[in-house]
């Protein structure tokens, strides 16, 4: 049974073209991108040990293997977190004494009272496994018709996976896609992560699973929305990270004039209190 640490180096590599490293072409491969041996000749590993890493049969590379496995793929400073990430969980991701457990939903009355100042701004708590703890009255009134909220614990991978509304709403889906499966992998813990991919799962069904594993780092750029008036918002995002809560709290500030005159208008209207989710 292969690792998460061990499919992202394999997907790397495949995806990595000997020339962009400044190697040569060795002409037709059976499969795409690096050799393993050139890989492991950059790393300065043996190609016996790298095998073993990309089929899960070596779990616990020194600090000193994954720093050179990131320095041969040139991978990004996003990328490089990840695989640090992995290589930590991959030595008992499937230890059979993890129990599954649902992440924490509990906002500290602080944020909340942080939540309350943003107002009137687009703004909401959520975390890794795509929660949706607390929100400002203008985030409801930007995503209200779309179904994200509905129901008692809204979740936001959850709706991106499996409300049809989801694909109308988000313009670009696609990548949205790419970043809530990517995310389920920096929940607060392994056990919360299987706990949610078993839930999740079934219901997403395999294109959930392929983006998973595909350990694809999201660029996170601005998003598009298209709101139920027919106004296209361009958005930029702003996650303060809360490391005590495993939480992040993210604000969505207008990317141009004309979302920021719909925003504007959206939210003309009477302001509610900030609707906190339990």
């Amino acid at each position: 049974m292969g690792t998460p640490l061990g499919d992202f180096i394999r997907a790397k590599r495949d995806s990595t073209q000997p020339e962009s490293l400044g190697l040569p072409d060795h002409g037709r491969r059976r499969s795409p991108g690096l050799r393993r041996l050139d890989l492991a000749a950059r790393a300065g590993i043996s190609v016996e040990y790298l095998t073993r890493m990309e089929q899960g049969r070596d779990r616990n590379p020194s600090v000193a293997v994954v720093n050179a496995l990131a320095d041969a793929l040139s991978l990004d400073p996003s990328e490089r977190t990840h695989l640090r990430y992995l290589a930590k969980i991959s030595g008992g991701v499937c230890s059979a004494h993890l129990q599954p457990a649902p992440s924490r939903r509990e906002v500290r009355p602080s944020v909340l009272a942080t939540l309350r100042l943003l107002e009137p701004g687009i703004a909401l708590v959520t975390n890794r496994l795509g929660d949706i703890l607390a929100h400002t009255e203008a985030f409801r009134m930007v995503t209200s018709g779309t179904g994200m909220l509905d129901g008692d614990a809204p979740n936001l991978t959850r709706y991106v996976f499996t409300d049809p509304r989801a694909r109308t709403f988000f313009a670009d889906w696609d990548d949205v896609a790419d970043e809530q499966a990517f995310d389920v992998w920096l929940g607060p813990s392994v056990e919360n992560s299987e706990w949610f991919t078993a839930e999740l799962a079934p219901a997403a069904g395999p294109d959930f699973t392929r983006r998973l594993n595909r350990h694809v780092v999201p660029r996170r750029g601005a998003i598009r929305l298209n709101h139920t008036t027919g106004t296209e918002l361009h958005l930029l995002r702003e996650t303060l990270e809360l490391q005590q809560d495993a939480q992040q709290l993210v604000v969505y500030l207008p990317a141009d004039e004309k979302t920021a005159e719909a925003v504007d208008h959206l939210l003309h209207g009477p302001r509610g209190l900030l609707r906190a989710i339990s």
